[in-house]
């Protein structure tokens, strides 16, 4: 009766402290394998069409809109100031009044890294290096490349290795990491990218598994514009591409009414990610036109943590 009276009031002064203090039996909110970043391209409508938002606007608008602290720039959002040292400055400067971390730059329109003619392959190569050197200014890790080319599967690969590998040796010493996205055509074919990162075989050099760009063939056999005719599996492809990684693109186009994405089983995308080993980055990439980016990237951001907590 004794330590029956003492367990009851013991029991009363816990419940009084919690009239008082509810936190003291709030769960701890739990702690994600991966960070989650920002990528530049979920706002391009906003940035390009509608005008309201420049490039030195996004790492303050990932903080103080969606509480995001890492982001990943787009290079079409800034193209001409890759060595302005002054712009480049104004953008450290937004990072660090609002804690935002640099953490890659997606590079477009500088040429095929695949291209089967050497001379414009080389080309390409010399077009990216001010990125590399960009990025570095930045203090990001990583740019993210394409390896587009014109050819067989078999030519293709064996420019992708030279392209790469040239970018790569550049790369080394300024310590950045060149990576490749499956983004169209043979790169979104999981097996032939993660054979051309066999043949690369350099620590810098990797892969951005991408959850939702897996067609390889369009009806106009371009990388981008075409119907998608033929599309590659995204399980067997992300999976592929996982011994790569060194990031990963969280894809999202629309959602169910249960804030799931509406054609990717989420949990067994990141189920393939950690079950590799992976805990880096993911970045919310949100492409849809039902949803409005800013919330699009909101439901990205609960659909991420929600899933990422239960995996």
């Amino acid at each position: 009766m004794s330590n029956r009276r003492t367990f009851i009031k013991d029991l009363g002064a816990l419940a009084g402290m919690a009239a008082f203090s509810p936190e003291i039996f709030a769960a701890e909110p739990q702690k994600l394998w991966f960070e989650i970043s920002l990528a530049e391209w979920s706002l391009h409508k906003t940035i390009f069409n509608e005008k309201k938002l420049t490039n030195l606007d996004f790492p303050v608008i990932a903080r103080k809109e969606f509480g995001i602290g890492i982001v990943e720039y787009v290079n079409q959002m800034f193209k001409d100031k890759a060595k302005d040292t002054a712009y480049l400055n104004e953008l450290l400067m937004r990072c660090k009044d609002n804690n935002v971390k640099n953490h890659l730059i997606m590079i477009d329109g500088e040429g095929g890294l695949a291209e089967t003619d050497a001379t414009v392959r080389n080309k390409a190569v010399e077009n990216h290096k001010k990125w590399v050197e960009c990025a570095k200014y930045l203090g990001c890790k990583t740019i993210r490349v394409n390896s587009f080319g014109k050819g067989s599967a078999e030519e293709v690969a064996k420019a992708a290795v030279d392209g790469l590998g040239k970018l790569g040796e550049f790369a080394k010493p300024v310590g950045i990491n060149v990576i490749v996205e499956n983004h169209g055509g043979y790169s979104s074919d999981g097996q032939w990218l993660s054979g051309v990162m066999k043949q690369i075989n350099m620590k810098n050099v990797g892969t951005l598994p991408d959850f939702g760009n897996f067609c390889v063939k369009r009806s106009d056999n371009s990388e981008w514009g075409g119907k998608c005719v033929e599309e590659y599996d995204r399980y067997k492809g992300v999976k592929e591409l996982m011994s790569y990684a060194k990031g990963v693109s969280a894809k999202t186009n629309d959602f169910d009414e249960k804030g799931n994405e509406a054609k990717m089983d989420y949990a067994r995308l990141l189920k393939i990610v950690k079950d590799a080993g992976f805990r880096g980055i993911i970045g919310i990439e949100y492409e849809g036109n039902v949803t409005s980016e800013y919330d699009g990237i909101k439901a990205t951001k609960k659909l991420l943590e929600r899933v990422g907590a239960m995996v």
